[in-house]
């Protein structure tokens, strides 16, 4: 079968304070995950068991989450499957970083070619979705083409914000158009029964836009990188259009199901409390066919102490203490201390336990997770945060923007986000 290839993407500005010390792929999802699970699940589910993740952004986190994740158990003695990093690297040819999804993977197509597949499936690192790739790639066979976009339906209030295709009639792309407003929107308009919805759906979404996962042959992708367009750096914006321009068969592949780029703070935030809600929630990580697979931790099973919990996820191995939890989420090793209210939001949890004693013999210490008293609400806490008792973390002001990021808070789209490791004293209203 095709290797995989998840980006793992450069700095990712839209998701900092998240991504400052780690790559986009490994930011922590869903209580127990974290971003580049998804698609790994997706490709392990699809019989996919070769699988490079590109990344040139801080990869020490999503490199140690991997090894210990996948290495073991995706590959048999017969048949050798890997979840391999591949970072950024200079060589005789090259002495840059990539320049873009295009650039990353031209760097590494002498190592992808050693597999000598027919095609490649490019995947991106920060979406989150279910989908069998099998069908994807059978699609592709099937019509022959040089590259196959999976493309989803979209409403007109939905379409503006991406890049979207015009199709013929037997689902070949013939135009791309990115971000298009007013009447260039209306011009992209497509009978989506082409590609299998039903007339009613079709009605109700005449746009297709690309989900950025993409089935090129091997063939295909080696000319277009290396003797087309050498100076072309991304794919969704320049190596596809280019390649259909140049007379190439560009095919759309209809995925009709729930998916969601989680690229901005907003929209991560929104995508993980969704998943509390049964009504609400379009992704659920239970699956017993297609399940969602993440590193083995072996850690103990929550402890809730007179705790009043609704509509929320614990991951594993928390302590919460008489506190009262709605409609959050709650990350591995989260330790709530009693008199805590919180409300919608997402608290990543802990890298390690920490023991009681060694920060009650250090003057000044504030132990790691939510002290006593404190209240907190439409916040994500990132990992290993220390915040003490009596805390405010509320945004009281209603900011929608502020940078404090000295005193370890940032708020976006009107979310506080406490970083990664940050103090925040007793008694802090923020």
């Amino acid at each position: 079968p095709a290797p995989a290839v998840p980006l793992g993407g450069g700095a990712a500005p839209r998701l900092y304070p998240l991504t400052k010390t780690r790559a986009k792929p490994a930011v922590p999802l869903g209580a127990n995950y974290r971003l580049i699970d998804i698609p790994v699940s997706n490709c392990i589910n699809s019989d996919i068991n070769k699988i490079y993740c590109l990344t040139q952004f801080n990869s020490a986190s999503l490199n140690r989450h991997l090894s210990q994740a996948y290495n073991s158990n995706v590959g048999t003695y017969n048949r050798q499957g890997f979840v391999e990093v591949l970072a950024a690297q200079q060589s005789p040819v090259n002495k840059d970083w990539f320049q873009g999804t295009a650039d990353a993977v031209r760097q590494y197509l002498w190592l992808f070619s050693e597999s000598k597949c027919d095609e490649y499936i490019i995947l991106s690192g920060d979406h989150l979705y279910r989908m069998d790739y099998g069908p994807f790639i059978k699609k592709h066979r099937e019509v022959g083409a040089d590259i196959t976009v999976s493309a989803v339906p979209m409403d007109e209030e939905r379409a503006a914000a991406f890049g979207l295709m015009k199709i013929d009639e037997t689902g070949r792309i013939i135009e791309f158009a990115e971000k298009p407003e007013g009447d260039a929107l209306k011009a992209m308009a497509v009978d989506t029964t082409i590609l299998g919805l039903d007339a009613e759906r079709a009605k109700e979404m005449p746009f297709i836009a690309s989900m950025g996962i993409y089935v090129f042959s091997a063939k295909a992708m080696e000319s277009l990188l290396d003797e087309h367009f050498p100076e072309s750096h991304d794919f969704g914006g320049e190596i596809i259009p280019s390649a259909k321009d140049m007379g190439m068969h560009v095919q759309a592949f209809l995925y009709d199901g729930y998916w969601e780029d989680i690229g901005t703070i907003k929209a991560f935030y929104d995508a993980n409390l969704n998943c509390n809600d049964p009504e609400k929630a379009k992704f659920s990580f239970y699956d017993r066919g297609t399940p969602i697979y993440t590193q083995s931790r072996f850690l103990p099973p929550s402890k809730l102490l007179d705790a009043n919990v609704t509509r929320s996820t614990i991951g594993d191995g928390c302590f919460i203490h008489k506190s009262v939890i709605t409609n959050s989420m709650i990350g591995l090793r989260s330790t709530i201390q009693e008199g805590c209210v919180i409300e919608d939001t997402m608290i990543m949890g802990a890298d390690y336990y920490e023991e009681t004693h060694e920060c009650e013999s250090l003057p000044g210490c504030t132990p790691i997770g939510i002290g006593a008293g404190t209240t907190i609400r439409g916040a994500i806490i990132d990992k290993n945060a220390r915040i003490g008792m009596d805390c405010k973390i509320i945004n009281k002001d209603n900011v929608q923007d502020a940078n404090h990021e000295d005193e370890g808070y940032i708020i976006k789209d009107g979310i506080i986000v406490v970083c990664k490791d940050a103090i925040i004293p007793n008694g802090t209203t923020i």
